[in-house]
């Protein structure tokens, strides 16, 4: 009994996971309004991170109680296109919606899921995506859009035409072959992990200076880098 619930566990926080990406949805159609301390726009942010965070969790929980299964696999990549894949998709299609006087082309913005639910399908049956990756990771794709967002918000519309080409290009980075490297620390040592680190303080200064849109500086360095190392590796 005790082994049951214990390998539910993870799978448990995946459902968080889930569950975080669908309240970032609602929030998402009420972006505008103020809900408590902060806006729908800046809940569905929160929401999205806490998404983030679960993401995390369930792997990490999984490997040290060693609760790994076949159905936490597919429950993380259909958690993993909810929150990190629809919900950004709908925070951008509204933001567009308040100051496009087209439309109809902000709904581009569903291009977004539906590559994400490529680039999860790929990463499912690719065995070479264990420590690094093929294309923009879904999770980073909501990280940049939060920070994309953030940019409308602090500086201004860019425009709708600039907002469709950052759609099509972040969006087929997903699905592209370019090899980029995991985030995540295995441990601390700084050679193993310059890279890392590099994105890590540049994420803080990024932040600081630009607020929330540096999120999306961020991510463009993280491809930028990812880039580099692969060519430098060549």
């Amino acid at each position: 009994m005790l082994r049951k619930i214990v390998s539910c566990i993870p799978n448990t926080i995946t459902l968080l996971n889930l569950l975080s990406g669908c309240a970032a949805i609602v929030f998402a159609f009420h972006h505008s309004e103020r809900i408590g301390a902060f806006s729908g726009l800046e809940w569905g942010w929160i929401m999205i991170g806490a998404a983030a965070l679960f993401d995390f969790c369930d792997g990490a929980s999984a490997r040290a109680l060693r609760a790994y299964s076949a159905i936490g696999k597919e429950l993380d990549s259909l958690s993993d296109l909810v929150s990190f894949g629809v919900a950004p998709a709908m925070l951008v299609l509204n933001l567009m919606q308040d100051y496009s006087s087209h439309p109809w082309l902000c709904y581009a913005a569903m291009f977004i899921p539906a590559m994400g639910a490529l680039r999860l399908a790929k990463f499912n049956v690719d065995t070479t995506q264990t420590t690094s990756f093929r294309g923009l990771p879904i999770p980073a794709n909501a990280i940049f859009w939060i920070g994309m967002c953030g940019w409308v918000q602090r500086y201004g519309y860019p425009g709708t035409a600039v907002m469709v080409i950052f759609i099509v290009l972040v969006s087929l980075a997903m699905v592209g072959n370019m090899r980029m490297f995991s985030l995540k620390f295995k441990n601390f040592d700084l050679r193993e992990n310059f890279s890392r680190y590099v994105i890590l303080l540049a994420a803080v200064a990024f932040v600081v200076f630009y607020g929330v849109s540096g999120f999306a500086w961020t991510i463009l360095l993280y491809m930028l880098i990812s880039m580099f190392t692969r060519r430098h590796a060549e």
